[in-house]
């Protein structure tokens, strides 16, 4: 027997971004090959699909962990690594997407309407794509980012015109069963209905769905009952039906407390999508009371007598008999005229067209701010340099040295000194600390070492900027040791 989901609880996991690759091209007869390393491939997204033919959130109560692919690394000759493969998933017309926090993320309705749930992370840049005049040859790539992994809570509301709603064993499943081609469970007892039973109902040129939503109880809104767990599914329609047991032997109801218990329980119940739909709440929809079971003579007795009650509020009453049939057909055309009149009111908006506007994900700005748990010590914070921290291979030399120009060309240098740190001070940037140390910037005229090595980080070999720019005058021969000019024998010059 299958099972009636309408809320889970997705933990969703994009794909990792795919290394960079460190490779020199290395052939016969063809010398400082230079660097060939492709780009990594980056992850794929986790993606929400609304699909017609689907129509419970069962498959996720199951399977609650969803995975994209990863992205493939880099490789030599230039070859980029393989794009991860993107995980759709399919979901029911009329799913809401909501945040752990509460926030709506989407609203899911259409065939086709997607949601990136998860993006991937992007693909770490091979050292081809990092040559540049200053380093033609750089032994270093950079890493593959993290995908997006969090959880995320499915809604599904019904996409009913017409919700009936009333007390338990008040008729709801029979009408929807006499109304429309539903077959839902039928019973003499209360709480028959578990999970909403929806109709397709024709009356001449209207055509509108009908749910019958599990039997509502004083105390509802609050958690009691059924109510709180299917109130969701009354959000989208158009119309609210009261179905009133009017043969009820229980002391101390009536139709119209019933009717007050439930009007009270739904003006309780605040939408949460009701800024987004324009429906607002559903204290606002429009009413219909439908006195049924008036095939019982007291039943029909009680009915009359309270008829004016309603009338008096601006609802259309009609008594029926769902055993019998008795009065369906004109409840049919008056359900449609509604539907119809709401429709008109509240056109369907077109479907946006998808506008791409680029993410700014290299947003340059950062901070940086006094470490509260240590004195001395600093937070850069920031999207730029927290991505370069994690792209960066701390193993190598040469990577942390790119690193450290990136973050000195930001700014970030300059920033730690106006905070007043000192050298030595630990800085955070994401995951990682490190020891500061100024003399590390760039645009400095730096000594060429070995691939996959940085001079300016080895501990016993730090020199100021002037102190390089001193070496590599005395290299070209522009200057000795003690700093004097060394002039150029013009016949040298030519």
């Amino acid at each position: 027997m299958s099972k009636f989901i309408d809320r889970v609880v997705l933990h969703v996991s994009a794909g990792k971004g795919g290394h960079g690759c460190s490779s020199v091209r290395r052939e016969k007869f063809m010398p400082l090959g230079g660097p060939d390393g492709g780009n990594g491939g980056n992850g794929g997204d986790v993606i929400l699909e609304v699909d017609p033919n689907v129509h419970t959130l069962l498959d996720f109560h199951f399977h609650p962990h969803a995975k994209a692919g990863n992205g493939k690394p880099g490789e030599g000759s230039n070859r980029d690594g393989k794009r991860g493969e993107p995980l759709v998933l399919k979901v029911p017309d009329g799913t809401v997407v909501v945040g752990r926090d509460g926030e709506v993320l989407a609203d899911l309705v259409g065939a086709g309407n997607q949601y990136i749930a998860a993006r991937g992370g992007r693909g770490g840049l091979g050292n081809a794509a990092l040559a540049s005049k200053a380093r033609k040859a750089p032994g270093f790539a950079l890493l593959g980012e993290d995908g997006d992994e969090g959880d995320v809570i499915l809604e599904l509301k019904s996409l009913a015109d017409v919700g009936l709603v009333g007390f338990p064993s008040a008729g709801k499943s029979s009408l929807v069963s006499v109304l429309s081609a539903a077959k839902p469970k039928i019973a003499d007892y209360p709480f028959t209905t578990l999970v909403p039973n929806l109709g397709v109902v024709s009356s001449g040129d209207t055509t509108f769905v009908i749910a019958d939503v599990p039997g509502l109880i004083p105390g509802a809104s609050e958690g009691r009952g059924l109510g709180l767990d299917f109130l969701r599914h009354l959000e989208r329609c158009a119309v609210l039906a009261h179905v009133v047991d009017c043969a009820t032997l229980e002391p101390g109801r009536d139709p119209v407390s019933d009717v007050d218990a439930l009007e009270a329980e739904l003006a309780a119940y605040k939408s949460m999508l009701s800024a987004d739909t324009g429906l607002g709440d559903l204290a606002d929809r429009p009413r219909v009371v439908i006195l049924n079971k008036t095939d019982v003579p007291d039943a029909k007795e009680l009915a009359e007598m309270v008829t004016p009650e309603f009338t008096a509020r601006g609802w259309p009453v009609f008594e029926i008999s769902a055993v019998t049939h008795q009065g369906l057909r004109p409840l049919t055309f008056a359900l449609a005229e509604m539907v119809r009149q709401y429709r008109e009111a509240h056109p369907k908006a077109a479907p946006k067209r998808p506008v791409i506007r680029p993410i700014a994900t290299d947003a340059s700005g950062f901070s940086v701010i006094a470490d509260p748990d240590e004195e001395g010590a600093f937070i850069v914070r920031g999207v730029q340099p927290e991505r370069w921290v994690k792209q960066t291979q701390f193993d190598n030399d040469e990577a942390v040295g790119y690193l450290a120009d990136r973050l000195a060309r930001l700014g970030v240098e300059e920033a730690l000194v106006k905070k007043g740190a000192q050298p030595g001070a630990p800085v955070t940037i994401g995951d990682v600390t490190f020891e500061w140390e100024p003399a590390i910037s760039a645009g400095v005229d730096m000594v060429p070492t070995g691939r996959g090595t940085d001079l300016r980080l080895e501990q016993d070999e730090r020199i100021s900027a002037a102190e390089r720019k001193h070496a590599s005058r005395v290299r070209r021969g522009l200057v000795d040791e003690d700093g004097n000019e060394i002039k150029q024998d013009a016949s040298k010059k030519r």
